[in-house]
């Protein structure tokens, strides 16, 4: 394994997840829709908590997680541009627009940071010893976190937009949060609102049809 290209994964994992949080507190700025709100407000706290799990790894593989590397800095500089993008939004004065702009900015960095744990999870099942447990650990502690954040912001992109454009949508619902439940009902609720979000979106495809007509020649020779 590349001791090398690992510790550059970890370290432009934990700046992207350092930029996730300046990028949910300027969504939250954007926001209209008060579920979509109740949302972003639990992915920031938790986005908050990732921060300090990957730094917490970090630590324990021996790696600075305050050392900024070029990739990492083209890390910041991404994450940058995504609150840039919802700043430049909220100046034009249409909240809708901004908000719209504000979720695909939350999907563009919750895929990234989806795919940097996957990666993660993939290199603990590799890595041995106590390092191995350590990021192991780090991995089950996120993971089915970063599932909802991912596909319950592809839901509400996809529905937002098609509500923009006059189409029917069907806005995606969170199920409100018990305090007293223990960390593995928690989890499946997590894993069932994905599942939730992902079936959402099917049966808006289903009805959304003029995505799949086709697009109208303009040779009037392919006319009969």
């Amino acid at each position: 394994m590349e001791q090398e290209m690992v510790k550059e994964l970890l370290l432009q994992s934990l700046e992207h997840e350092k930029g996730g949080i300046l990028i949910y507190q300027t969504a939250l700025k954007c926001v209209v829709n008060e579920d979509l709100k109740e949302e972003w407000e639990k992915y920031l706290e938790e986005t908050e908590k990732h921060v300090q799990v990957l730094h917490d790894a970090c630590l324990q593989l021996e790696v600075d997680p305050e050392e900024m590397t070029p990739g990492r800095q083209i890390t910041h500089d991404k994450g940058a541009a995504l609150v840039a993008s919802m700043e430049a939004a909220l100046g034009t004065g249409d909240k809708e627009m901004a908000q719209c702009v504000a979720a695909e900015a939350v999907v563009l960095a919750e895929t990234v940071d989806h795919f940097n744990w996957q990666l993660i999870g993939e290199v603990a099942k590799k890595m041995g010893g106590a390092q191995g447990k350590a990021l192991k650990e780090a991995y089950e502690e996120v993971e089915d976190e970063e599932d909802e954040h991912l596909y319950h912001s592809k839901g509400w992109l996809r529905e937002l937009s098609l509500q923009g454009m006059g189409l029917k949508a069907v806005l995606p619902r969170r199920k409100r949060r018990s305090t007293s439940s223990p960390q593995l009902a928690r989890r499946a609720r997590n894993r069932n609102a994905a599942r939730a979000a992902s079936r959402r979106i099917m049966r808006a495809l289903g009805r959304a049809r003029i995505w799949n007509r086709p697009i109208p020649s303009s040779d009037p020779s392919s006319r009969s």
